[in-house]
């Protein structure tokens, strides 16, 4: 196994890595909306938010050797699913034709009050 960090995208906040590769497969950790500067969760809306965690994603699979097109699986935790229609809408600027398998989760809460939280994983 191999630890995949960037400094493009926030610590982890525990004792664990932002992803790890285990031969062709990248698994990211969750990652909420942390700016990766201060450590704080970002201001603003639901949309603010899920652009943000994607960033951090981003950070994290280009730091592995992969992106987006990649991606086999991702697992989504909302804490309201009446934002559903918004994160399809930003999911979908991220990813374009490719259409990963996904799970969407509602919880009743995230770590920092954050209002999503999305893991991945990758093919290298």
């Amino acid at each position: 196994m191999e630890i995949i960090a960037s400094d493009k995208a926030p610590k982890a906040i525990g004792p664990y890595s932002q992803a790890i590769r285990s031969g062709k497969i990248i698994y990211t950790s969750g990652q909420i909306a942390l700016d990766p500067a201060t450590g704080n969760l970002v201001d603003g809306d639901f949309a603010a938010q899920v652009r943000r965690v994607f960033e951090n994603l981003k950070a994290v699979l280009t730091a592995g050797g992969t992106n987006f097109g990649s991606v086999v699986k991702a697992t989504v935790y909302l804490t309201d699913l009446a934002n559903f229609g918004t994160l399809n809408e930003i999911y979908a600027s991220y990813f374009g034709d490719t259409k990963p398998a996904r799970t969407t989760v509602g919880v009743g809460q995230l770590p920092r009050g954050a209002l999503v939280e999305i893991d991945l994983i990758a093919i290298v």
